[in-house]
């Protein structure tokens, strides 16, 4: 198995990651794999306790016997474009990117699996099959789908390089007053909280052009577009400017009058180039039911 860590694992350690895209196998059983020399980062073998960088390659051989196997799903999908080398989907709120050592059916994978069998691109490992970025649980919309490894590192270096736009959608608390502005703040891992994220000095450089569609009384609807693409960038971005998204509980909103799976949030807009070639797809969706339902509230 080979993977490439991107910038949503870097920092975890060697042997916590591979646990938890490997779930058949304990941590002790990961360690020992690792120090017998079973795992590889960047071709050197190093100690369970290894931190994760970007762009770290992991060369994972995994016994044949142990090999674990995710089940394809029948899970209704809204595919918005597709072509012989991807497709993008809209994927909906509270459905996983991908399973997880604690989650493995009913993920977006697993209905990918069903839909496509393995006409999907294996880079990032069995678990991430067909995938070159995630969307939070309940964060809704647009999502590539990479159907071969070439056309996924055509895809992977536009991510890179930030030549993809994306483009949300989201209500936040309070109001705001400007119009339009970019945040520029750095982040990285909340020291205190591994499992959430945090602007600090010190971490990834992060920038997010936030425009006003419509105030209330408490609350903003805006739009966001993403210059970077940073693990709960937005979410962490609006919460440092005191307007966290709207029903985000783990980011400091609390859970509003409007009941909601969580953050009220979609990626509506996604314009990239289309592999092997030049021809720019532009593609855009509808609001979701959680912002149409809290907008309805907000403007009665």
């Amino acid at each position: 198995m080979i993977i490439y860590i991107d910038e949503n694992d870097e920092n975890k350690r060697l042997d916590s990651y591979l646990s938890e895209i490997t779930p058949d196998f304990s941590r002790s059983k990961i360690q020992n794999f690792i120090k017998s020399g079973n795992v590889k980062i960047n071709n050197t073998i190093k100690k369970p306790s290894y931190i994760l960088k970007e762009n770290d390659k992991i060369d994972f051989e995994i016994p044949e016997e142990k090999k674990f196997e995710i089940k394809p799903q029948d899970i209704p999908i809204e595919i918005v474009y597709e072509d012989e080398n991807m497709l993008v989907v809209n994927k909906p709120s509270g459905m996983l990117t991908h399973p997880t050592t604690i989650e493995r059916e009913n993920t977006l994978v697993n209905t990918l699996l069903y839909k496509f069998n393995n006409n999907l691109s294996d880079i990032n490992g069995e678990f991430r099959r067909g995938i070159l970025h995630r969307l939070d649980r309940n964060t809704s919309g647009l999502l590539m789908i990479a159907k071969n490894n070439k056309a996924h590192e055509f895809l992977a270096e536009q991510i890179k390089n930030h030549t993809i736009s994306k483009k949300y959608r989201a209500i936040v608390k309070g109001v705001i007053k400007e119009d339009e502005f970019e945040i520029n703040s750095p982040i990285g891992r909340n020291p205190n909280q591994p499992h959430k994220m945090t602007t600090r000095d010190d971490g990834k450089p992060s920038r997010t052009i936030v425009k006003v569609l419509e105030r209330f009384k408490e609350h903003t609807y805006v739009e966001l577009t993403l210059i970077t693409g940073r693990t709960h960038q937005i979410r962490v971005h609006m919460k440092s400017i005191n307007h966290p998204v709207y029903n985000d509980t783990l980011y400091g909103a609390g859970q509003g009058k409007v009941k909601t799976d969580e953050q009220v949030l979609q990626s509506y807009y996604l314009r990239f180039t289309k592999p092997f070639g030049n021809e720019i797809i532009e593609l855009q969706i509808e609001p979701d039911e959680k912002i149409n339902k809290v907008l309805k509230y907000l403007r009665s």
